[in-house]
């Protein structure tokens, strides 16, 4: 078997045991793995932020990673956001204080790949550009902003200050000469990347090109199965918690409740900057929270569905196809528009951070063109890729997981 750089780990883990030996399977995967897992990156603990009140959760530095561009890519940054949830009360944030997700105390080394590769067969537009990957440890999408700190929790909500002073360290490094950015995130900072959008665009130079990405980050309003607007309620205490209000698009802020301007689909129509929309029309992280929720379903009946979409019977399909429906009509009006779309009908969660899904042999595809190049070509004007997949099972191209 050959082992050259177009074998993803998805297409060999894939193979049936029966192919070939279980050791030789456990060992092409593992290798597979390092291969999607792609370069280490060291860590930067931003130590004088924490003068400024910039801090996580226990009040710990923030941190990010940062690979400098080269050649033709010097003066080009992307920015990308790391995702994990949020947290919505005082007790819920506590339990994060401990965590990579709140301090940076625990964080461990990570790995560049996908949109951060830094091959240019594996990531053609973006491989030789100045990359960062700022570490999530607020649990508020970088929108928190209170200036009491309780002594009895000793909690620090600063998410806002913290993305703040990542940028304004950025700047001092090279990118207030940048020519272009990208500003990027997953999930909780694909969200991230749509509330903070305008602003980073404001920040770095006026004559650079600047574009921001959203991966998996479009979470709808929407009630779950027991009929319970239980993620708006949750949003509401989201912001709430961290007093994110101010922090928040004001565009959104001057028409609606604040914690309405959580969702992109009240935000996006108002915003500045291009954005290119990533998002699979069955997000695994918004069918197992949004739509169906631990508290929505306490006999468990989703659980299986959840975990897997092939095993989700013909009326949990039939609801899904629903979220779907609401999903697409909550996207923005594409007419006119700089807005670029790549939604596939995959269950699955983030698809810009791994190789498999980003650019490989068989990573998904609309009118066969893979995740990197239809964002590639957006960035660069080449062509307006604004794709809707058609519903589920019709794409085989998905790498379907549930992972969040």
């Amino acid at each position: 078997m050959s082992f050259g750089h177009r074998l993803s780990s998805s297409s060999v883990c894939r193979m049936e045991d029966d192919k070939i030996g279980a050791l030789t399977l456990s060992l092409i995967c593992t290798y597979c793995l390092l291969l999607v897992n792609g370069y280490d990156v060291p860590m930067t603990l931003l130590e004088s932020a924490v003068d400024q009140g910039a801090v996580c959760l226990d009040g710990s530095p923030p941190a990010y990673h940062f690979s400098p561009g080269f050649d033709s890519g010097a003066n080009n940054w992307l920015v990308h956001m790391e995702g994990g949830g949020w947290c919505t009360s005082i007790q819920d944030c506590l339990a994060r204080k401990d965590t990579f997700r709140g301090s940076s105390k625990y964080m461990k080394p990570l790995s560049f790949s996908g949109i951060l590769g830094n091959r240019q067969k594996s990531n053609p537009d973006f491989y030789n550009w100045n990359k960062v990957k700022i570490r999530y440890c607020d649990g508020s999408s970088f929108t928190g902003d209170v200036d009491e700190v309780d002594p009895a929790t000793n909690l620090y909500f600063r998410g806002a200050k913290v993305w703040l002073a990542v940028i304004e360290e950025l700047l001092e490094k090279g990118m207030n000469k940048a020519e272009k950015a990208l500003l990027s995130g997953c999930s909780a900072g694909g969200l991230a990347s749509i509330l903070h959008c305008d602003r980073f665009h404001d920040l770095v130079p006026e004559n650079a090109t600047v574009k921001c990405l959203s991966d998996a980050g479009f979470f709808i309003n929407t009630k779950d199965i027991s009929g319970a607007e239980s993620i708006a309620s949750y949003y509401s205490n989201v912001v709430g918690t961290h007093g994110s209000a101010k922090n928040l698009p004001s565009s959104c802020t001057a028409r609606m409740t604040p914690s309405m301007c959580f969702f992109p689909q009240y935000v996006v129509p108002e915003m500045r900057t291009p954005l290119f929309i990533l998002n699979a029309a069955y997000d695994a992280w918004q069918i197992k929270n949004i739509l169906a929720p631990s508290s929505a379903d306490p006999h468990k009946t989703w659980s299986n569905c959840k975990l897997d979409i092939k095993q989700c019977s013909s009326d949990q399909l039939e609801t899904m196809h629903g979220f779907r429906s609401q999903f697409l009509s909550a996207l923005p009006v594409l007419e006119n528009s700089s807005i670029g779309m790549f939604i596939n009908s995959c269950y699955a969660h983030c698809q810009s951070g791994s190789q498999d899904t980003w650019l490989a042999a068989d990573s998904p595809s609309l009118n066969n063109t893979p995740i990197a190049t239809a964002v590639g070509d957006w960035f660069y004007g080449r062509t307006m890729f604004q794709k809707i997949d058609c519903a589920y099972p019709c794409d085989s191209s998905c790498i379907n997981r549930a992972e969040d």
